[in-house]
């Protein structure tokens, strides 16, 4: 194939701004070809907003559309629980699947996915699009080289996901357990809960976590999380989100025993020990005193392509062999256990061992979705631009 001809499952905020980048141009060896909706309104929205509608075939059943021979890849933009489901379908049928965030809502279904995946010879991406964040790419390659040493504390306060109430009322289903199985730890921060284990690479052995509940908004789900992690090197780390500060702060600091880093609100600062800090601690006899250290501000190219469309272009690129598939859809169940531990944490009150209980997990939820109610709401599809965090 000279390109790759892509379908959006769910023309919701994100399906419309991936249909409207493909069928811009902006992903070079990929086309929109086909799109899908169970809602006809959002389907005669976005022929409205498409430089090229003609070109493209609109469908009203997802599953259709995989066997229609239109597609030889899709993206699944739908609602969280729909994920692994639409992806599996999609797989079946022989598809490249590029899924959004997260990779589902509760581990069972994500591993189920993960084996069908793993069964299948086609590409499954996950839209994971702050991984193309350039600074956060050099962060994570600090780490591995040894930048800091050995990590001795990780902290990220995340809290400029600002949403008001509007944004919550603009779907039905939005901020409730039957309908999104999450809140602020499965809509926004996603990005940064992958981002805080794919950066340091590691995952934690325990989280003592204390998620609020509509604190701040009139909705079902978190809505401001603290949580307490412990790694099996001695390390801890503290991860705080919320959808109600503003203005919010995006401060991620990783500290070790040979210096730190410190990403803040767009800029990264690497603070490098003269000498290991553990070394100084044993051998300094002044009392008083700390080793020096030496600091510089980090700066990357610049890459002006939204995030996503960097993604879409690896995976199209990946699709005709030209280039390796950056983001592996298969590590979504990472950020999904670190989300699904968080909340099982504060529903039990205690501290909770990775690997979690899958099962324990989906039973808790179960009983929140079985209280769960459905907003009588008019559907609205929301203008995302700007809202994907920092650009570089």
């Amino acid at each position: 194939m000279e390109k790759v001809r892509f379908g959006v499952v769910g023309i919701g905020n994100m399906g419309s701004s991936h249909c409207k980048w493909l069928d811009g141009g902006m992903v070079t060896n990929a086309v929109l070809s086909a799109a899908c909706d169970i809602n006809p309104v959002k389907i005669e929205n976005i022929k409205k907003q498409l430089k090229h509608p003609e070109s493209v075939r609109f469908y009203d059943d997802a599953e259709t559309m995989f066997k229609s021979g239109d597609v030889d890849a899709v993206i699944i933009a739908v609602p969280h629980y729909d994920h692994p489901r639409l992806s599996i379908a999609a797989l079946d049928a022989g598809l490249n699947v590029v899924c959004e965030k997260p990779a589902g809502v509760y581990t069972k279904q994500v591993k189920e996915m993960n084996a069908r995946a793993a069964k299948s010879d086609k590409i499954f991406a996950l839209m994971f699009n702050q991984r193309t964040n350039l600074l956060f790419k050099k962060m994570r390659d600090m780490v591995a080289e040894g930048a800091v040493g050995n990590i001795k504390r990780t902290n990220w306060i995340i809290t400029n996901w600002y949403r008001s109430q509007s944004y919550y009322d603009s779907g039905s289903w939005r901020a409730t357990w039957a309908g999104e199985g999450g809140g602020v730890l499965f809509n926004q921060a996603p990005h940064n809960i992958d981002l805080f284990q794919w950066i340091t690479g590691m995952m934690p052995v325990s989280v003592r976590s204390f998620c609020h509940f509509g604190k701040w908004h009139d909705i079902e789900v978190e809505d401001d999380v603290t949580a307490y992690f412990e790694y099996a090197n001695g390390a801890t780390g503290v991860f705080v989100t919320s959808t109600a500060d503003t203005p919010g702060t995006n401060r991620f600091e990783i500290m070790g025993d040979g210096g730190k880093l410190v990403y803040d609100d767009g800029k990264l600062t690497y603070y490098k020990l003269k000498q290991n800090e553990r070394e100084f601690n044993a051998t300094y006899t002044g009392g008083f005193g700390e080793p020096g250290y030496d600091s510089e501000v980090i700066t990357v190219e610049d890459d002006s392509r939204p995030q996503h469309v960097r993604v879409l272009n690896n995976v199209a690129n990946a699709i005709l062999g030209l280039e390796p598939l950056y983001i592996d859809g298969k590590e979504g169940i990472r950020g999904v256990e670190l989300a699904d531990a968080m909340l099982l944490s504060t529903w039990l009150d205690k501290k909770v061992d990775f690997p979690i209980d899958d099962d324990l997990y989906y039973e808790e939820l179960s009983k929140r979705i079985a209280t769960s109610r459905l907003k009588k709401t008019e559907e609205k599809v929301l203008d995302t631009a700007g809202t994907y965090g920092n650009k570089k």
